[in-house]
Parts: C-alpha cells; sequence; structure tokens
C-alpha cells in the first residue's frame, strides 16, 4: 500500500520549496487549504482529476508523487511499476470488499423477506 504519510510530507516540502502556503496552493488547484491539510497530514490523497496540475505547480513527476519523494533517472522505471502494482492491488482489495458488502446486504435482504412471510 502506498504510503499517504511519507506522501504528504514530501507534498508538504515541495510545497514549502515552492514558498507557498497550504493556502496558496489550495486557491491555484481551486481546492480548499484544508484539503491540503489532509494530504500533508496522511489523511487523504490527491484526487487523480488534480493530480497532473499538482505535480506541475510543486515541479514534480506523478510517480513521484506517488512514490513520496524524487525518484533518479535510474530508479524511475522500476518505481513506476511498483506504484501501478499498487494500484492495482488497492482496486482489487476495494472491488473484493464491495462484492463482500453486496453478498451480505443481498442475504440479510433475503432474510428480512423471509421474516416478512412468515
Amino acid at each position: 500500500m502506498m504510503n499517504q504519510i511519507k506522501t504528504g510530507a514530501f507534498i508538504a516540502k515541495c510545497r514549502k520549496e515552492k514558498k507557498l502556503t497550504q493556502a496558496q496552493l489550495a486557491e491555484k488547484l481551486n481546492i480548499t487549504d484544508r484539503a491540503v491539510s489532509k494530504w500533508e497530514t496522511g489523511k487523504s490523497m490527491p484526487d487523480s482529476s488534480i493530480m497532473l496540475e499538482l505535480c506541475e505547480i510543486l515541479g514534480i513527476t506523478v510517480n513521484e508523487l506517488l512514490s513520496g519523494e524524487k525518484v533518479d533517472m535510474e530508479r524511475y522505471e522500476k518505481k513506476a511499476e511498483e506504484n501501478l502494482i499498487t494500484l492495482k492491488r488497492s482496486q482489487e482489495n476495494n472491488m473484493t470488499k464491495n462484492i463482500v458488502i453486496s453478498i451480505l446486504f443481498s442475504v440479510i435482504l433475503l432474510a428480512g423477506i423471509v421474516v416478512c412471510l412468515i
């Protein structure tokens, strides 16, 4: 799993290097400074819809953002592959959770119908 705390600290470091406050970064992205604060504390990740713009403002690549660190060219491809695998695993875990929830909901619904019919 991606380390949100590491990524958040990296966002904060890059923002400070650009001499931007959380409010200034938020304004450039048309979001709240609270959202930036949540990223930087590792409570959430930037939405994919603004990642490219965020990276452009901070002068980093998406791969570096997802890695939570500057990535030299020698390690770039390996890091990109690791990030893709992590994203895929996360997607698969979410799908499994959704299937389990759907099955549980169906069983409870069916039990409720049976109880009502009795």
